[in-house]
């Protein structure tokens, strides 16, 4: 392994390296990495710029440090940067509206595509979170969580990995803007409505009726 560029500050590249390690590696989150010692032997830099690093990722919650286990890396899920950036995006009302929008955008191509490729197993993934909301509801829990996990299995439905982790962080952005619409009074009962009425079209293969019960139920979610 060559010694890093030194154009790029090291502490920079150390992260890029790193990634690229997890890649080559085949790394993948519960997976233990590589040690201190091992990373810096293979970066050809010191011990504590492979500490410093790894401590920056720590504190984004990409990766977990076991004392006597090691380091793991983290699901992307967990990490804060989402957490970071949405504290300060979310002040702009502009942005906060462009985000909303582009999940739009995100979710009506979703809802086509899961028309086309969504599976059987999917179907039960869905009819089983709507169970669980109404269980929430009845309970008195805003089901907030099985909102987005109804949404999480379209995406998945579409079977574009791509499209999945772009909509990911833009639904975390607007996590607030999801949490007062289900708290608006009745608002539970008529997004659960909506949730049935969007399974029975993607079910049925009717990507225009689907796109429309998708439309109506975003528009009502921001109200």
């Amino acid at each position: 392994m060559p010694l890093l560029p030194e154009k790029r500050k090291v502490y920079q590249e150390i992260l890029l390296e790193i990634n690229r390690i997890i890649k080559e590696d085949g790394i993948k989150p519960g997976d233990k990495l590589p040690s201190e010692r091992e990373l810096s032997d293979r970066l050809a830099v010191g011990r504590s710029s492979v500490r410093e690093a790894l401590r920056a990722l720590e504190l984004l919650g990409l990766i977990t440090t076991r004392r006597g286990e090691g380091t793991f890396l983290q699901h992307y899920r967990h990490n804060k940067l989402i957490d970071l950036i949405g504290a300060y995006v979310l002040k702009d009302f502009k942005t906060r509206n462009d985000v909303v929008e582009m999940r739009t955008i995100l979710e009506l191509d979703a809802v086509r595509l899961a028309c086309r490729r969504g599976s059987e197993r999917h179907f039960r993934e869905m009819d089983r979170i709507i169970q669980s909301a109404e269980q929430a509801m009845a309970d008195g829990r805003i089901p907030t969580e099985e909102d987005y996990l109804f949404h999480r299995t379209i995406c998945r439905s579409s079977r574009n990995s791509v499209l999945h982790r772009i909509w990911v962080p833009l639904v975390e952005y607007s996590k607030t803007v999801r949490e007062n619409s289900l708290s608006r009074e009745g608002r539970v009962e008529e997004a659960l409505e909506e949730h049935r009425a969007i399974l029975a079209a993607i079910r049925a293969g009717d990507e225009n009726l689907a796109v429309m019960h998708m439309a109506l139920h975003l528009e009502n979610s921001i109200l």
